[in-house]
């Protein structure tokens, strides 16, 4: 049987990530885990995470000697790895054709593994390395203990509690289900959810002409989650800020949904007219001219129509309007 090594001790949600991986590969689905900090134990173990100072990507996988120097990739530059970021960055893509069913050729498995380590995994690289996502000089306005690697930490046994090998170990293995449970999770919905919807997006993007000559309008005649996607369709048209406003249904009728500047953003490309802004129904019908009309927020993000054809009249007159 497999073994997996790592530190005993105090746990950390890198460590209980990591493991959790590794478990989800054939080779250490049923893998024991030994938690040391005794050298000659630990290289027993098939595969170590976390601890001996060394990093070589076959057995090691540590992050704490003082030249090591690993990123995800050039994109993450401002975030070394951690065990978990090792672990994902070498077993990461083998771990989603897994889960979901794909082959080793497929280019979704890569979408998928940037995607997952971008919302995800980096999260816990940073968190124990000690990066802030926000600048030295600003002070948090609350104390974020609600976060995957604080759940983590609070599991470790209380000062006032008995500490004992035996307790930790199981304490650790409540720690990796939980964070292990939220990684699955995400890539589930990644893969499930995330990536099909780009398909739709792409097909979307790439028929936007029949709607407006100049390509500004995109439809989609469900919900779906557009906004990551249009932004990197965009830059691989070589079409960048080009599309204004997107066309979808909300179930009940239709919504038109100014682009942002960026997927963060709450600045639109160009938001709907000011004229329309915080007015309703029967009175914005009157203002607009275009039957069906539900509402226009007052930040100018977003509209309703009845229908799919009064929301894209709302989009094509909003062109021409501030």
């Amino acid at each position: 049987m497999a073994r997996i090594g790592t530190h005993s001790g105090t746990f950390h949600c890198d460590e209980a990530l990591a493991v959790y991986m590794l478990r989800l590969l054939p080779k250490y689905k049923d893998a024991t885990v030994t938690r040391s900090r005794d050298p000659a134990v630990l290289e027993e173990c098939d595969i170590i995470v976390d601890v001996t100072g060394q990093y070589d990507g076959v057995k090691h996988f540590d992050h704490h000697q003082r030249e090591f120097n690993e990123f995800f990739s050039p994109q993450f530059q401002n975030t070394k790895l951690s065990s978990a970021g090792l672990v994902y960055k070498h077993f990461g893509e083998e771990i989603i054709r897994e889960q979901l069913g794909l082959e080793e050729s497929d280019s979704r498995v890569k979408l998928v593994h940037n995607k997952v380590y971008a919302e995800f995994v980096e999260a816990v690289d940073a968190n124990d390395n000690g990066v802030s996502p926000y600048p030295a000089d600003v002070k948090p306005t609350f104390k974020d203990r609600l976060s995957i690697p604080g759940m983590v930490a609070h599991l470790n046994p209380w000062w006032n509690q008995p500490y004992t090998d035996e307790i930790l170990d199981a304490q650790f293995q409540k720690a990796s289900e939980l964070v292990g449970a939220a990684f699955v999770d995400r890539l589930n919905y990644y893969g499930r959810a995330w990536l099909p919807a780009r398909d739709l997006v792409f097909r979307a993007i790439d028929s936007r002409r029949a709607y407006d000559p100049e390509g500004r309008i995109v439809v989609f005649d469900e919900f779906l989650p557009w906004k990551d996607h249009l932004f990197q369709i965009e830059a691989e048209l070589q079409v960048p800020g080009q599309i204004l406003y997107v066309v979808y249904s909300d179930g009940k009728g239709y919504r038109v949904q100014a682009v942002p500047e960026s997927p963060e953003s709450f600045k639109s490309r160009k938001p709907l007219p000011e004229s329309w802004r915080g007015v309703r129904d029967q009175a914005l019908s009157d203002l607009t001219g275009i039957p069906g009309c539900v509402f226009v927020h007052a930040a100018g993000f977003i509209g309703g129509n009845a229908t799919r054809e009064g929301a894209l009249e709302m989009a094509t007159k909003a062109f021409d309007m501030e």
